[in-house]
């Protein structure tokens, strides 16, 4: 028989669905639903109004003590003062002469500074932005084909997501109460390899095509080997300074990743001093984004959690399980179950709301799985979070709510149409999903390294 408050909980994500179209934001619909199912609830006798007060517990012993959040606003602060600090711009100009006799190499040099990027930051809007206004316009000047261009920099943006430091990854190894660490280490090798398939296809592509991504003139950069040698170790040895600051603590046991994110920190600021931008008002500017990025982050933390609390109490683990087990799926089944209900759902969300939903109702089924000889089943939960990860790139270049899409049209000059970004996109979307099948394929493309580091 068909009782209503049985399936409340699938209602919930039925209305979450709904309203995170609606454009409120996000943390509002997350806790307005929490709230409101919750009186629901009441009415059909299945919750108790005080249970409302477990949820202030929850957020402060989950989220303000969480010491592992803590590195969550160190490293927009560190991204947000590299942006400032003009270390990008000189990097890219650094790239582009010792790349400019490479086929397509004015691309692989916007490919490498996103790589570098993103092994320094994991802010995605800030990186996508920044790359945009600084290698877009050089890019369409010397001719080079809309959609790869712009393919290119959105694509590259989007690695610091994955690339160690991440946001994300320290919000997936909570809400999996996994090791921050671990994670980490587990994403590099995925992270570079997602790079080097992008590199891998603009080399050929460029190869092939020629006249659609121009090398750079001999004229442009340093004339002489003294003054070559001087740009790299003006350009290029501060960046990867401060990733040997942030990931060498890390990988090598010096420091944990909210004590790196502290370092980072103070190594953006210590760069934007190098390089006489670090001033009042840049440091001033550079405080007030990071707190309202930070502030905007923790907000969706906070509905998040009365969502997950209130969703829970329902009996929502029990339907998930329960509709899980009606499709007698086998571990691999549902593994690809779960893997293409992330795909399309990054369709249409951001990564930190599929993050805050998905994982907190899935991962009691993954720990629960079984894929014998071909994962151990203590390193399986790592395995599914960076397949996760990996997945996730695609929510930002995913049509039609791709937000680094919405991030590079905003500033793009004039010329450049949503088509060119659409259709540049495509080929960068499917070599995600490639990246995706051999990390699925061969898992010790994300376990070997925590193994060997961390054992």
């Amino acid at each position: 028989m068909f009782y209503i408050e049985d399936y409340l909980p699938a209602f919930m994500f039925l209305a979450l669905g709904i309203l995170l179209f609606s454009g409120y934001p996000v943390a509002f619909v997350l806790s307005g639903i929490g709230l409101a199912f919750g009186l629901v609830g009441i009415y059909f006798d299945v919750f108790s109004f005080i249970q409302f007060f477990n949820i202030v517990p929850r957020i402060w012993g989950g989220i303000a003590e969480n010491l592992i959040l803590t590195a969550i606003p160190m490293f927009i602060f560190m991204g947000t003062m590299l942006e400032r600090s003009g270390v990008a711009n000189d990097l890219l100009n650094c790239l582009q002469v010792l790349l400019r006799r490479v086929p397509g190499g004015l691309a692989l040099s916007v490919t490498l500074m996103g790589t570098i990027m993103a092994a320094t930051t994991g802010i995605i809007g800030a990186s996508v932005v920044m790359m945009t206004l600084l290698a877009l316009p050089v890019m369409i000047e010397r001719r080079y084909n809309i959609p790869l261009a712009t393919g290119t920099i959105a694509a590259s943006g989007t690695l610091g997501i994955l690339i160690p430091p991440s946001i994300m990854l320290v919000i997936m190894a909570d809400l999996l109460a996994r090791s921050v660490g671990n994670l980490f280490v587990a994403a590099v090798i995925p992270g570079f390899i997602l790079a080097g398939l992008y590199m891998l296809y603009i080399f050929v592509f460029s190869g092939a095509r020629p006249h659609l991504a121009p090398p750079l003139p001999d004229d442009i950069g340093p004339k002489t080997n003294t003054a070559m040698a001087l740009m790299v170790l003006r350009s290029f040895i501060p960046p990867l300074f401060l990733i040997f600051l942030v990931l060498g603590s890390i990988l090598f046991g010096w420091a944990t990743p909210t004590e790196a994110a502290g370092v980072g920190a103070a190594g953006a600021m210590f760069l934007a001093f190098v390089s006489r931008k670090l001033s009042w008002r840049v440091l001033r500017d550079v405080v007030e984004r990071s707190a309202l990025t930070g502030g905007m982050l923790f907000g969706i933390f906070l509905g998040a959690t009365c969502f997950s609390y209130v969703f829970r109490a329902l009996g929502g683990d029990d339907l998930v399980i329960g509709t899980v087990e009606s499709f007698e799926l086998s571990s691999w089944g549902l593994l690809f179950m779960l893997m293409g209900l992330v795909f399309v759902l990054g369709f249409f969300f951001d990564w930190i709301e599929i993050t805050l939903i998905v994982l907190p109702v899935f991962s009691p089924i993954i720990e629960l799985l079984d894929f014998g000889d071909h994962v151990m089943r203590q390193e399986v939960v790592y395995w599914f979070a960076i397949l996760i990860a990996v997945n996730l790139q695609t929510s930002f270049l995913t049509p039609p709510f791709g937000f680094a899409l919405f991030y590079l049209k905003g500033v793009a000059p004039p010329q450049v149409r949503i088509q060119h970004i659409y259709k540049g996109i495509i080929p960068f979307v499917l070599l995600q999903l490639v990246g995706l099948g051999l990390v699925m394929a061969f898992p010790d493309l994300a376990l070997w390294l925590p193994r060997v580091l961390l054992d």
